[in-house]
């Protein structure tokens, strides 16, 4: 199966940042996109970020221009850097992973984030 570790998260202030770090190992021969998640409590799980295997990427239009999702395929880790962090980007963030073939999302146990004001 695939293995999603997730690390990284942690206590800032507004306005500081953090980077997020997802190792993926298991079988993954072929991916079709990995990215990240969150979710506040009370609330449903939103996509943050994507990139696909061609490097295409996707972001929700609230982190657009303070978040950025790289990739090293070498090394099947997937990175978001969260730059000018705000109070609502307070959220367990989860790696997920799509691979050719089945389809399926897989999904990392997540990382806490938490942003004060």
């Amino acid at each position: 199966q695939v293995q999603l570790v997730e690390s990284g998260g942690g206590l800032v202030q507004a306005g500081g940042s953090l980077r997020l770090s997802c190792a993926a190992s298991g079988k993954i021969s072929s991916i079709r996109y990995m990215g990240w998640y969150r979710q506040a409590p009370g609330k449903q799980r939103d996509l943050v970020a994507l990139i696909t295997n061609s490097g295409t990427t996707n972001y929700a239009e609230s982190v657009k221009g303070r978040f950025t999702i790289s990739g090293e395929t070498a090394k099947n880790t997937v990175y978001l850097q969260m730059n000018s962090l705000k109070p609502e980007d307070t959220a367990v963030y989860y790696c997920v992973l799509n691979r050719w073939g089945d389809g399926m999302d897989y999904w990392g146990k997540g990382t806490p984030v938490t942003v004060s004001s």
